[in-house]
């Protein structure tokens, strides 16, 4: 959520903090500014609305020309989406300016007290009151670091703030505590960004912050200590992948080209798994098997799509390890007090490794002695580095809000995750899981080959675009997977979409069945459980019967299911477990063209943020 950049170097500061800010646009915002230290003072610009409004703002009225500066991209929380609340926001003297993600709980009692100090606050937001604050320290220390740090032992909440201030002209100061900032180190220039997508085009030589540190930025080098001002280590990262892979490559849409990316994804997040010796090998496992063998219980925590996976990979897990398995939404897991101890692995998955939920999910968890293992897409992030272990799902920058390549690589760690536990355990034969392995390994050619058959899929959707409600079925993991699909159709299409155990649907949903209602089934192999295809097949004839426009999507070869769909999308025959991965991506296409048949925004949906990273 938000995006955040800082730069002090030698290029324009201005070009650079705008290209940054274009490249976190897929972070999801309402309003943005800029903030340049030129001339011995302070210039800023910032209006409501898109990035396209500030470069009208900026061509209308330019700013001076100068190498050290600071931009921000907002989505509001404290205060409505305005020019008056758009960061940056600078002290009364406009001497500092200040950019944030996150939420300063305890804004109002610090807002009082600088009220009543004569300050005059001129915006709704909890961050003005830290670049008045900062104006004061520094006032005080004449030393901008240190007046962050002495600010941020006065602040409780979630936040990163990144500050410049007129009389510090070539210094970018910043701060952490539970939302993502993260270092870039160039030759004789530096950056501060929320993801390391800002700064990528000019450098992959990364520096990852620790929570509750500040850091110093300038042209020829960081010093990072904590609150308290003690030096802090540091751990400096290559980002493997360049400005390219962030690009749309001949797309519309982020979204299409992360879709058609899944197979290669797939892929590189299975390299390198199966050791010289046979044995599943992980990122990093700070767990010793003997931990993991007297595990007594599994629980997954995650939020949205990641969830989704979750309750695919609970099917694995305890089918593999027969280790009982729960699945919990982060928001809600630390609220109902839940029953862990030493014995219980946590799984917590997030593609940003930031998001908060999750983090404040696996925090809990640790502290009632839990042991965590992290699956995530995003190196050097908060989740990985504050869990025992980790799985890093090899996917590349994923721009688009609604996710899709993250969600495929998610279940193919789930799947390793699932068959490291059985090898450790004991419970499945080496040569099993090889054997899983290998099928794993060609789901990406049938991704491949389900891509290539998508023109009906998309037809089908510009057809349904006047629809108002789409309904998914599943059983099994194809419940998973519905919910997945429903998902998708609410983010991007902005449609009334639920995604329903189809055994339930004689205990209620049958009743939102009507003429002509679209509703996709997704079919599980004849050749697995037989017994639940022959009942789903019995579930497509009933809301057949009862005028609905079913969309079937079945494996190659079955043939049982053709006389009751109205339009059957077919999908490779793969083992039953497996099935997620071929079957959830006509539902990501579907999603996708019905969102442009409705023309809405399809990289970055309303009110959607990519990496939610507040309560």
């Amino acid at each position: 959520m938000c995006g955040i950049v800082g730069y002090v170097g030698g290029q324009s500061a201005l070009d650079v903090v705008l290209a940054g800010l274009k490249r976190l646009e897929y972070r999801g915002y309402d309003s943005a500014g800029v903030a340049v230290l030129a001339d011995g003072g302070l210039a800023a610009a910032k209006k409501a609305g898109k990035l396209a409004n500030l470069d009208k703002e900026l061509a209308a009225r330019p700013l001076p020309a100068g190498s050290t500066g600071i931009g921000h991209t907002r989505w509001a929380t404290h205060g409505g989406p305005t020019d008056a609340n758009a960061h940056p926001h600078l002290d009364n003297s406009g001497r500092v300016a200040v950019v944030h993600n996150g939420i300063i709980e305890n804004f109002a009692a610090l807002r009082a007290e600088l009220t009543d100090r004569g300050h005059e606050l001129a915006s709704e937001t909890d961050t003005e009151v830290v670049a008045h604050l900062l104006a004061e320290s520094f006032s005080s220390c004449g030393d901008l670091a240190e007046s962050m740090r002495q600010v941020c032992r006065r602040l409780e909440g979630a936040f990163t703030l990144v500050a410049v201030h007129a009389d510090a002209p070539d210094v970018v100061v910043g701060a952490r505590r539970n939302s993502p900032l993260v270092v870039g180190l160039g030759d004789d220039e530096a950056f501060l960004a929320s993801d390391v997508a800002a700064f990528i085009a000019h450098t992959r030589e990364a520096v990852e912050l620790g929570q509750d540190q500040v850091v110093e930025v300038r042209r020829n080098g960081v010093q990072v200590t904590d609150f308290e001002g003690r030096p802090a280590e540091v751990r400096p990262y290559h980002v493997d992948w360049d400005a390219s892979a962030a690009e749309k490559g001949g797309y519309d849409y982020f979204m299409l080209k992360e879709i058609a990316e899944q197979p290669k994804a797939v892929a590189d997040t299975l390299l390198g798994r199966i050791g010289a010796d046979g044995r599943l090998s992980l990122d990093e496992v700070r767990i010793p098997d003997a931990v993991l063998r007297e595990a007594q219980k599994v629980v997954i925590v995650a939020c949205g799509t990641a969830f989704h996976a979750g309750l695919i990979a609970k099917y694995a897990i305890e089918h593999w390890t027969r280790i009982p398995c729960e699945v919990e939404l982060a928001s809600e897991f630390r609220y109902r007090d839940p029953i862990l101890d030493h014995r219980t692995l946590v799984i917590a998955i997030s593609q940003s490794g930031e998001t908060m939920d999750t983090l404040m999910a696996l925090r809990h968890a640790r502290e009632q002695g839990a042991k965590v293992l992290a699956i995530c897409n995003t190196n050097g992030s908060t989740i990985p580095r504050e869990s025992d272990a980790v799985l890093y799902t090899h996917a590349g920058p994923e721009v688009a809000v609604a996710s899709t390549k993250a969600f495929l690589t998610q279940l193919v760690a789930c799947y390793l995750v699932a068959l490291y536990l059985g090898q450790v355990r004991g419970t499945k034969w080496g040569d099993e899981i090889q054997a899983v392995v290998k099928e794993l390994a060609e789901i990406g050619t049938q991704v491949d080959e389900v891509l290539g058959t998508m023109e009906p899929v998309r037809e089908l959707a510009r057809g349904l675009a006047d629809k108002n409600t789409v309904l998914f079925l599943g059983r099994h993991v194809g419940h998973p997977v519905a919910l997945e699909g429903a998902l998708k159709l609410k983010e991007l299409a902005y449609m009334h979409a639920e995604g329903f155990a189809a055994g339930e649907l004689k205990h209620g949903p049958i009743a939102l069945i009507e003429e002509d209602l679209p509703v996709v089934v997704i079919v599980p192999s004849p050749r697995g459980r037989s017994v639940l295809h022959d009942k789903i097949v019995s579930n497509i004839q009933e809301i057949r019967a009862r005028g609905a426009r079913t969309i079937v999507i079945a494996e190659e070869g079955d043939e049982t299911v053709v006389p009751y769909a109205d339009h059957l999308v077919r999908i490779p025959v793969t083992p039953t477990l497996l099935q997620p991965l071929v079957a959830t991506v006509p539902l990501q296409v579907f999603a996708c063209e019905l969102a442009t048949a409705r023309g809405n925004e399809v990289d970055q949906p309303r009110n959607l943020a990519k990496s939610v990273t507040v309560e």
